[in-house]
């Protein structure tokens, strides 16, 4: 056991001392304290055991698990798991603004009484997106549940089974719908569904008619869908809600970034859909939020429903979304929301990047290759990019060091070549990624 070094000494060890700024002095010492108990258990059965290097094996491991900026280098733009898109210069700023003080969250400054969090983005959102109304709560699954519970507790809604879908960490349209205390009554076929579908549904209790965004999947060959125009005027005469999960949020024609349509929230609303909605941090570039665009009447009913409460964002979130929303009103601003600029730099600007990376890192060479907008949002689009190949034996080996670099670096492998793709990489992390590199080379 003596062998076994003090606590004191551990902490003043340079390797050890480095984790400090990450993790915090208290979190260092209790992780040291817990490496030596083990250390006095391996020894009392007979065994050796290096607690220096089991301990800064703890601590790295425990550095990895903190919340983190990386460099994303898969090609996917709106990456689930990296945090979606990055955002907006000027929504930090606002998030900063508001956040580091008071603010007007619930306060009218005009009349000098209580007012409404959420009247001033709601009236922005509204114009920009061709609605009546606005309402933000804290994504599109909870502005779904908040739809539902609103209008369908206790009743039928109806949804074609080809739109029956499940999307990332398990969330299902059918589980929402029971949840918020609604029926599901499934229409069609996997992969046809008609108008006429839905007219044999019908019942005294079906309070909606339901279209969901294949967020992740796509169907083709004998397939036929449900028109939006025939559907909205079959709902309006048959005085049932025609409601829309949207999904992606697309504000605009996506086919000027060299993309497939994606159905614009205006497009749905003008087809007659009641409610749309929508993330806030898909197509939309903003903050993870869900926002309900329709019908003053019907968002009315939704924000006099106790439930909103529970759903409701925080004063950063606003500050965000609200910027956001001030960068989608002309093209030249747009590009300043990171997704855009992704989506609109030419294979031209990605090679000379690309060029200058290689050249700084000593390694690699520049292939074509496609990226994806990613995040449930036009399933199975691709875009021309140019991506960094890195040859060697070792691609698992390689990509776990990018991932150990100062920025963790996340590539993708394809055909045991180790994949850098351009596009989804922020210009400003270029000589980052170059740095990356070179040490995991």
């Amino acid at each position: 056991m003596r062998g076994l070094p003090a606590v004191h000494r551990l902490l003043s060890e340079p390797a050890i001392v480095a984790y400090e700024d990450s993790l915090g002095r208290e979190a260092v010492k209790a992780l040291a304290r817990e490496a030596l108990e083990r250390g006095r258990a391996a020894l009392s059965a007979g065994h050796a055991f290096d607690t220096e290097r089991r301990l800064l094996a703890d601590l790295e491991a425990a550095a990895t698990a903190q919340l983190q900026p990386v460099i994303n280098a898969t090609g996917i733009l709106v990456h689930t798991n990296l945090g979606r898109a990055p955002l907006a210069r000027a929504a930090l700023d606002a998030a900063e603004l508001i956040g580091a003080g008071y603010s007007n969250l619930e306060y009218d400054l005009y009349d000098g009484r209580r007012g409404s969090r959420y009247e001033r983005v709601s009236a922005r959102l509204a114009r920009l997106f061709g609605a009546e109304d606005a309402l933000v709560v804290n994504n599109c699954a909870a502005a779904m549940l908040l739809l539902l519970d609103t209008f369908a507790r206790g009743r039928e809604c109806i949804v074609a089974r080809s739109e029956l879908v499940e999307i990332g960490g398990g969330f299902r349209i059918p589980d929402v719908l029971e949840r918020s205390g609604a029926r599901l009554v499934e229409i069609g076929t996997t992969n046809k569904a008609r108008v006429a579908d839905v007219a044999r549904a019908l019942s005294p209790q079906t309070a909606l008619i339901l279209r969901t965004h294949r967020s992740n999947f796509s169907l083709e060959g004998f397939v036929e869908e449900l028109d939006a125009r025939e559907l909205a005027a079959f709902a309006r005469r048959s005085g049932v809600m025609l409601v829309e999960d949207l999904g992606s949020g697309a504000l605009l024609d996506m086919t000027a970034f060299g993309l497939p349509r994606e159905r614009t929230v205006r497009e749905a609303l003008e087809e007659g859909v009641a409610v749309v909605a929508v993330s806030g941090d898909k197509l939309f570039g903003g903050p993870q939020c869900g926002m309900l665009l329709g019908s003053t009447l019907a968002l009315g009913r939704m924000r006099g429903n106790p439930l909103l409460r529970a759903l409701r964002v925080d004063k950063t979130t606003l500050a965000m979304l609200d910027a956001t929303a001030r960068s989608h009103e002309s093209d030249a601003t747009r590009l300043a929301i990171p997704l855009y600029a992704m989506l609109a730099a030419s294979v031209d600007e990605l090679q000379r990047r690309g060029e200058a990376v290689i050249a700084r890192a000593g390694h690699g060479r520049l292939v074509a290759t496609r990226a994806a907008v990613g995040g449930g949002a036009l399933p199975g689009a691709t875009l021309a990019s140019m991506a960094i190949a890195i040859d060697t034996p070792d691609a698992d080996g390689v990509a776990r060091r990018l991932r150990s670099a100062r920025t963790p670096v996340i590539a993708r492998i394809e055909e045991a070549l180790v994949l850098l793709d351009l596009r989804s990489v922020l210009a400003a992390e270029d000589m980052a990624l170059a740095d990356a590199i070179a040490a995991a080379l």
